[in-house]
């Protein structure tokens, strides 16, 4: 698909790279992805994952933002918490306009809280806004439903402010894909996106009100981790995520190597809606039987930590060492299969080779096949692409599927939303009321310690159910020119995204 250039957010744009040239640090900036189409980048209709997530943000701005060091004003210049009002209170940033030339204000974001509750926004909780207030053309108040210790990452840094003008009327987000869709206020206009190839052109605004960027153009390109080194030193791109041992040639070229901490996890998702999965006999039984410490050493190269059975990994602040941990034991999982007269159990593995390095591919795989028909049961191997694996596992129409996504790096409020939300890579998982009750608990705990301990009992639990199960951490190594000062965001992106590519690294 390619837009048109009728509409002013483009015909405004100078084209090509000589006009970009004579007015930006840096000309044009492209950047290699393995995946490629992360979907139309409107924040109803990009994928659900970080990287769409990110190519969204490059339009739209939210009321804060963050970098490696912590918060940073973006559209409110300056916020507080009034804890008699249980409300958040932000001054918006003067003479900010959409990428159209409207003026933006208050009613904007009043517009997107109301909006975002009639018309539920995949990234962020509503139910956690009772109200919003606009109490100036400059300032607004938004009053919470209950105390939410992680309003900050999860809210404000994450909500896109959407344009009361366009998005007024609108009654089915997703589908709305229009130019108009992308009229944010963030620092670039989408020039060109080509969902076939995969490919994204974004053009900087001059008018941004933090400043023009010094990035004239952004290009995405398809190119596989494999291929993204070779490209690398030869200089057709600028930034890509790199094979762990392509990263000491690549420093040697002169390039330059950044490592994210362990913010993403393989997981394998288990169907426990559907016998005998709905067994946690059964569940506990697949997590004795698969060698994680093979998978780490034989498919990742030893490139990545051990995956824990209460999900945190194990060097964040909030892990908890005291989970139940499922050693590799063969002769237990066997046990406990012949026990419930599982023996010779039909199972199919959906899998999804992405590209992606570290992600859980065919060799994963095969080696999970292989123990767990060593432990009695009959596997089969079932290979799709990857937006059909994720449809299937959304629909419950699997029995094992081995995934992944990051966040984990995040506020740890993660651990809730990837076990009872109705969202991809969610376990959605409720029939431990405890652990239940726990996880939302935990989000109206200001206080981090004893926060902290309620997070620790949760993986606890969480582990004892296994409702899903990771099977590692990959290391992550990004190699680029050095144009730019790329960098991990503290947290990740939003919510979590654990991608060097946010958006202040342009300006």
């Amino acid at each position: 698909m390619i837009f048109g250039l009728a509409l002013p957010l483009l015909t405004l744009v100078a084209t090509g790279p000589a006009a970009a040239a004579a007015d930006y640090e840096v000309a044009e900036y492209t950047i290699a992805d393995a995946t490629g189409d992360w979907g139309f980048p409107s924040p109803y209709a990009h994928y659900s994952r970080g990287p769409g997530y990110v190519r969204m943000s490059l339009l739209f701005d939210t009321l804060v933002w963050k970098d490696d060091g912590g918060y940073l004003p973006a559209l409110a210049e300056d916020w507080e918490y009034i804890e008699d009002d249980n409300a958040y209170s932000f001054e918006l940033e003067e003479d900010v306009t959409w990428n159209d030339g409207e003026p933006f204000d208050a009613s904007d974001v009043v517009f997107t809280v109301e909006y975002i509750q009639d018309h539920p926004y995949q990234w962020v909780d509503s139910g956690i806004i009772d109200r919003a207030e606009a109490t100036g053309d400059r300032s607004v108040k938004l009053y919470l439903s209950e105390p939410y210790a992680p309003f900050m990452d999860l809210v404000a840094c994450t909500l896109p402010i959407l344009p009361q003008h366009v998005w007024d009327g609108v009654s089915d987000p997703a589908s709305f894909r229009e130019d108009e869709a992308l009229i944010g206020t963030g620092p670039f206009r989408l020039s060109d996106y080509n969902k076939a190839q995969g490919t994204y052109l974004y053009k900087a605004r001059d008018d941004y009100y933090s400043g023009a960027p010094k990035v004239g153009r952004i290009v995405f390109r398809k190119m596989s981790d494999q291929t993204a080194p070779a490209a690398l030193r030869q200089g057709s791109v600028d930034a890509a995520s790199v094979p762990p041992e392509a990263t000491i040639q690549l420093k040697d070229a002169g390039l330059k190597i950044i490592e994210g901490s362990h913010d993403w996890n393989a997981k394998l998702m288990i169907n426990h809606q559907k016998e005998p999965f709905s067994d946690p006999e059964f569940r506990r039984a697949l997590a004795y039987a698969i060698d994680r410490v093979s998978l780490v050493e034989v498919t990742q190269r030893g490139q990545a930590l051990v995956g824990s059975p209460g999900m945190v990994p194990p060097d964040s602040d909030w892990y908890n060492p005291d989970v139940e941990q499922y050693e590799y034991d063969p002769d237990e999982a066997r046990d406990i299969i012949e026990d419930l007269g599982r023996e010779g159990e039909e199972v199919e593995i959906l899998v999804a080779e992405r590209g992606i390095v570290g992600w859980p591919g065919s060799r994963v795989a095969e080696l999970v096949e292989e123990q767990l028909e060593d432990a009695g049961l009959e596997v089969t191997l079932r290979s799709l692409d990857g937006a059909t694996l994720d449809t299937k596992v959304q629909e419950w129409d699997f029995d094992l599927a081995l995934l992944g996504h990051g966040g984990l790096g995040a506020d740890p409020d993660y651990l809730r939303r990837m076990t009872l939300d109705e969202v991809l890579n969610s376990a959605r998982y409720y029939e431990d009321g405890e652990l239940v009750d726990l996880l939302e608990e935990q989000q109206s705990e200001m206080d981090e310690d004893d926060r902290a301990d309620m997070i620790f009992e949760a993986q606890e639990l969480y582990a004892e159910d296994l409702p899903a199960l990771t099977l590692y951490y990959p290391n992550w190594y990004w190699a680029h020119n050095g144009d730019l000062d790329l960098y991990y965001t503290r947290g990740g992106i939003a919510i979590g995204v654990p991608i060097p590519l946010n958006k202040m690294a342009f300006l």
